[in-house]
C-alpha cells in the first residue's frame, strides 16, 4: 500500500500513531495555519488536532501517488473547538515522498472560508487579513507548544 494511502486511511480512522509513522526523519509541514512544522511538530499537531476533536469526519481522494511524489484532495468536517462553530474545510495536500515516507507536505486551503465558517462575523469581516491569519496562527502554535510540553 503507498504510503498516502496508509497516511489517510489513518487519518480516516484517527490514529495519529499511525499518521505519524509516515513520516520521514526530517519531514516538514505547511499550512495556512501552521505554515513551518518539523517532523516533531507535524506528529504533535495530528495528535493535538485528533484527540481534541470529537466529530471529526474526512473523506479523501488520492489523486497522484508516485516513487516520490503525491497529490491528495480531502475534505474534514468538524466543530471547531473555540467556537463550536461547524466547518466544512476542502484541502489540497502535496507530497515529496523519500523512502516511502513523507519528506514534505504541502496543504493548501482557502483561508478565508475557513475562517467564515470557524469564526463566524470577525471571519467573514477580516478573516481575509492577515491580521486575522496572524492572530490564527499564534493561537494554533501556542495549542501546539501546550500539546508538546513546552
Amino acid at each position: 500500500m503507498h504510503v498516502l494511502e496508509r497516511f489517510y486511511s489513518a487519518f480516516a480512522q484517527r490514529d495519529h500513531s499511525a499518521m505519524g509513522a509516515c513520516y520521514h526523519a526530517g519531514a516538514r509541514f505547511s499550512d495556512p495555519v501552521f505554515p513551518d512544522l518539523d517532523e516533531a511538530q507535524v506528529r504533535a499537531m495530528w495528535r493535538m488536532l485528533l484527540t481534541s476533536g470529537t466529530d471529526l469526519r474526512i473523506t479523501y481522494e488520492v489523486l497522484q501517488a508516485e516513487e516520490t511524489r503525491g497529490k491528495v484532495r480531502w475534505q474534514a468536517w468538524y466543530t471547531f473547538s473555540r467556537t463550536g462553530r461547524k466547518v466544512h474545510n476542502v484541502v489540497t495536500s502535496e507530497f515529496v515522498i523519500q523512502d516511502e515516507l513523507i519528506i514534505v507536505q504541502r496543504d493548501r486551503f482557502d483561508f478565508w472560508r475557513w475562517s467564515r465558517q470557524a469564526l463566524g462575523t470577525p471571519g467573514v469581516v477580516l478573516g481575509w487579513s492577515p491580521l486575522v491569519k496572524n492572530k490564527v496562527r499564534r493561537i494554533a502554535a501556542a495549542g501546539l507548544r501546550k500539546a508538546m510540553g513546552s
